[in-house]
């Protein structure tokens, strides 16, 4: 097994990024994609600032950026007192090049990046191609694909799983994937309805609280984002009708409507982690390593870091310019990191919206306050929600 390529499970935005550093570094790549072609599916549509600086080294960032939507503010409200905080990504603008959200879906994201490297002789992708089991060696990867009902093999000198949260490169690999699903699922309602003119200050970004139900609106293209939890006790079939949907989005708006729905999600959330994210040869990244709620963006940006984390490090190896030991930093430093960081505060993000007793309420309120109150304070709730402490965390670990 001596093919000279890294294998990568999974054209998603972690694929291809992953793909698109190593064939910058020259190293050649085949991605393997279990689907007939790139996903259309709007999933996560929040790009935070480090994620922005890294995509613009790859030459990503500013076709995204045209076809997405600047968000320099962030606001916490409640239903009772409105906005209780406000967040201006101006403030950390030493800090990166990018001192925003950008609202963009995701989908627009891999056609860029397939765009840049289809025609490029090192890059190689083939759809229908489910991985169905692994086997490697001291030198290199084994991979059995199931393509159009056929058993094929595919070899590499590394495998890169980026192929979601429920990879069959974590499954063949026998890595466990440790933690726990939220007894609620969440029901995203796109919706092309003025709530600017509805609700006062808005911003492209608002996270409500409320012990009943919470929900966040995001603005995205031509578009909001509106999302709600869903109680166990409504079936999947009653929280897709329109007139469950109708329901939800009068309680964001109140006495408004009736409300186009453009379209609407359902989906289980879950707070998982790969027990490790290197086997041998092989790695996990983005949702195959870890996923988590969606409160605050962080799935997506997470496992961008994750895949320029190991490029990085997998074209010095590649490259002779450091020992296979240094991969092992990856696994220490992204795994730790997401338990640290992106499981920790998306937790909490989701017990502050949904606090139900006035204590709860009370602390998150207050601390949002005390934070937005000093310049000290909203520097730190920004870099803490940009990501940007999660990346110095990871730094200092060495």
């Amino acid at each position: 097994m001596s093919t000279e390529r890294v294998i990568i499970a999974g054209a998603g935005p972690v694929g291809l990024v992953a793909a698109a550093k190593l064939v910058a570094e020259g190293i050649p790549v085949l991605v393997l994609e279990a689907g007939k072609d790139l996903s259309a599916e709007s999933r996560a549509s929040t790009f935070h600032p480090p994620t922005l600086d890294m995509l613009d080294q790859l030459g990503a960032a500013k076709p995204l950026i045209a076809q997405g939507l600047v968000a320099p503010k962030v606001q916490y409200r409640s239903k009772d007192e409105g906005i209780i905080a406000q967040f201006d990504f101006g403030e950390i603008s030493d800090l990166t090049a990018h001192p925003y959200r950008l609202q963009s879906e995701q989908f627009k994201l891999t056609r860029i990046l397939h765009a840049m490297l289809r025609d490029n002789p090192l890059f190689s992708l083939e759809f229908e191609a489910t991985v169905d089991n692994v086997v490697q060696d001291e030198g290199g990867v084994r991979v059995t694909v199931d393509r159009n009902g056929k058993s094929e093999q595919r070899e590499g000198q590394w495998l890169i799983g980026a192929d979601g949260a429920r990879s069959t490169v974590r499954n063949a690999l026998d890595i466990d994937f440790e933690g726990f699903t939220w007894p609620e699922r969440f029901l995203v309602l796109s919706t092309n309805f003025d709530f600017d003119a509805v609700i006062p200050d808005l911003v492209s970004v608002n996270y409500v609280a409320d012990p009943q139900l919470w929900h966040f609106f995001l603005r995205i293209p031509g578009m909001w984002r509106i999302m709600f939890p869903i109680p166990q006790d409504v079936s999947d079939e009653a929280a897709t009708t329109q007139d469950y949907g109708q329901s939800l989005l009068a309680i964001a708006a109140p006495g408004r409507g009736p409300f186009e729905i453009l379209h609407s999600t359902l989906y289980r959330v879950h707070q998982r982690v790969a027990k490790q994210f290197r086997k041998g040869r092989c790695f996990l990244a983005g949702d195959a390593a870890h996923i988590n709620n969606p409160l605050g963006g962080m799935g997506m940006n997470g496992g961008i870091h994750d895949a320029l984390n190991l490029t990085s490090r997998l074209a010095q190896v590649w490259k002779g310019e450091a020992p296979e030991t240094e991969l092992d930093r990856y696994d220490l430093q992204r795994r730790l990191v997401t338990l640290e960081y992106v499981q920790k505060y998306t937790i909490q993000n989701k017990k502050n919206l949904e606090a139900s007793d006035a204590e709860g309420q009370r602390a998150f309120r207050e601390g949002l306050r005390k934070e937005a109150s000093t310049l000290e304070g909203r520097r730190a709730h920004l870099e803490r929600i940009a990501m940007i402490s999660s990346l110095r965390r990871a730094a200092e670990l060495g």
